[in-house]
């Protein structure tokens, strides 16, 4: 361990929170840390999704607490998240991590006794313990991620249950939070051992070419569904595609014929594609057996994995006759990020998305990269200084370019240039799209599910490059949707659910707008027009009180993500007038 990369690690976690607080008033640093640590944890695919809300409350002689929690989309996965933040580096005790793990059982077992019966509705804390309470039934499995900014020196605990389900514990220390930012890649690869799985597998090596060998096999469907119950989407995430594949809702053939016809499953199935940096080889007799993959990552099949896991775990299905067709490419490390996103893009051809997967490295994101290094603003009113808006396409790329700036002079000039406020990410991007295109219900399933629907619904549906015009409108959209936001704020201070009464508010004026107009507007003054601050002030009060409203169960986070609270928000009468703008007439919002 390095004092001095882990304390420079410490000043990058601290800027990161700092500008955290900036987008999230309101929030404590303890807040900002957790969305900043989580971010990391779902990029690396380890945490599948992050709602940061922090609960406390008394519990006999101990007391409850979480900082944010997630569901996975089939339902079976509850991750709890807690924190202990502010030690700045130092070591904590045993004692700390062990207490801040029963806080976080405590409070799923409240949660599957009904404590939300005893909250105030109509807060996120309810709209949490609520949601955990009506999935309870389906949970297979919990699992509890500690997040510190101390060292630690205690390994994760073993595995314990709760009334039968199995608590998995997660220790992320600044140490591995560290390893984890900065590497570029999955801190922890995946690793197979097939020989201690008792599934040594019989395999056909082709002859080495270059930097790449393949081979093929057949894995037991018992075995693949074991191997995914225990990495989970992680084992998916170097490829966005792969990744939304075992989202999706459950192949109907795969499960007919894992129920019907389970012989036969390799008849029928295309089977996976997949990759590892290394392996292991073991010739006996005249065939040669498959010991164990580094590294290993589904790059075409999530579907079938995740189908296959499905129909283990909820089904409670047979797989002992499924065998599952495989080919694994081995690929030298040194040429992983360029050869396995053209191997999933050609394994992935006979899909509907059949150009690039639009993960980092896809021409979408680097052309929108390019273009964000090239563009200059316009001056914003008041001023005579031009900047640039950063994209940063791959977390951590602004505070790398600046650090390469090797003077105070050069960071000062890029400080300038590229102001730390006018930076935004994929998932950011994907926000303000998907609320301008008039889907606030899909931006209020939280930063990644957005992400991946933008990916998989607008963006593999043109083939079109973004240019200049496509980077101003963005950069408007975020202008539009930060400055409302901050005015929503004002109006509402310290009240909840900013996000969704954002993104349905201006949603809801994009429909009564002259968008592109707007938008044109927008970039020139680098800043939000007087009318369209006044709608906001208007329209923003309805709008809550609609998102308040959530139907049955009164759960306004769940409501928000659903189409129909988009259709009620539609229906709201606002006797408002928009003053007239160029290029439309004045009109009233649709009754």
């Amino acid at each position: 361990m390095h004092d001095g990369s882990v304390q420079e690690f410490a000043i990058t976690l601290e800027q990161a929170i700092e500008d955290r607080l900036g987008q999230e008033p309101g929030w404590l640093k303890r807040d900002a840390f957790v969305q900043v640590a989580g971010d990391y944890l779902v990029d690396d695919g380890s945490l599948e999704d992050l709602h940061v809300c922090y609960f406390v409350s008394p519990s006999g002689r101990s007391r409850m607490e979480v900082a944010g929690y997630s569901v996975s989309d089939d339902g079976r996965v509850l991750d709890l998240v807690t924190a202990d933040y502010g030690n700045h580096g130092q070591t904590i005790s045993r004692d700390q991590v062990r207490r801040r793990y029963n806080w976080a059982t405590l409070f799923a077992t409240a949660c599957r006794d009904g404590h939300h019966l005893d909250m105030e509705e109509s807060s996120a804390q309810f709209d949490m313990v609520q949601d955990i309470h009506s999935r309870w039934p389906e949970i297979g499995k919990i699992r509890i991620f500690l997040l510190t900014d101390g060292r630690s020196t205690l390994q994760d605990p073993p595995p314990d249950e709760l009334g039968g389900i199995p608590v998995i514990h997660n220790l992320w220390d600044i140490e591995r939070l560290r390893r984890l930012a900065t590497s570029g890649r999955h801190e922890e690869p995946i690793s197979v051992d097939f020989e201690k799985l008792g599934n040594p597998l019989p395999c056909l090596p082709a002859p080495a070419a270059g930097d790449y060998q393949c081979l093929l096999t057949v894995i037991p469907g018992k075995l693949l569904a074991d191997i995914y119950e225990a990495h989970g989407p992680k084992l998916l995430q170097r490829n966005v595609r792969a990744f939304l594949q075992a989202r999706g809702k459950v192949n109907k053939g795969i499960n007919e014929t894992i129920q019907t016809s389970p012989d036969r499953f390799l008849a029928y199935n295309n089977g996976i594609s997949a990759t590892a940096t290394g392996v292991t080889l073991e010739q006996r007799g005249s065939e040669t057996y498959l010991l164990e993959l580094s590294d290993l990552q589904i790059v075409n099949g999530g579907q079938t994995t995740a189908s296959l896991h499905h129909a283990a775990k909820r089904d409670k299905a047979d797989l002992s006759k499924v065998q599952v067709p495989a080919k694994i490419t081995v690929v030298q490390p040194d040429v992983l990020d360029q050869l396995v996103p053209k191997i999933s893009r050609y394994a992935n051809s006979q899909n509907t998305i059949n150009e690039a997967d639009f993960e980092a490295n896809s021409p979408f994101h680097v052309e929108l990269e390019r273009l964000s290094r090239s563009i200059w603003a316009p001056a914003a009113a008041g001023s005579t200084r031009q900047s640039r808006w950063y994209y940063e396409r791959v977390r951590g790329q602004y505070n790398v370019d600046r650090a390469r700036r090797h003077t105070s002079a050069k960071q000062k000039a890029f400080d300038l240039e590229y102001l730390r406020s006018q930076r935004f990410t994929k998932t950011d991007a994907a926000k303000y799209d998907m609320t301008f295109r008039q889907l606030p219900h899909f931006v209020s399933l939280g930063a990644q599910k957005c992400f991946q629907s933008w990916t998989l619904n607008v963006l593999s549906a043109s083939s079109a490059a973004p240019d200049e015009i496509y980077f101003q409108a963005l950069v408007a959209k975020r202008i539009l949707f930060e400055h409302g936001r901050a005015e929503i704020r004002k109006l509402n201070p310290g009240a909840g659910y900013l996000a969704n009464v954002t993104t349905y508010t201006l949603a809801r004026l994009a429909a009564e707008i002259d968008v592109d107009d707007v938008l044109a507007t927008v970039w020139r003054e680098q800043g939000l027009p007087d009318h369209i601050r006044h709608a906001v002030h208007e329209l923003s009060g309805p709008v809550r009180r609609v998102l308040l409203a959530a139907p049955g169960s009164g759960n306004v986070t769940e409501w928000c993500k659903k189409e129909d609270c988009w259709k009620s928000v539609l229906d709201i009468q606002w006797a408002g007038l928009l003053p007239k703008v160029p290029g439309q007439a004045r009109q009233a919002v649709r009754t």
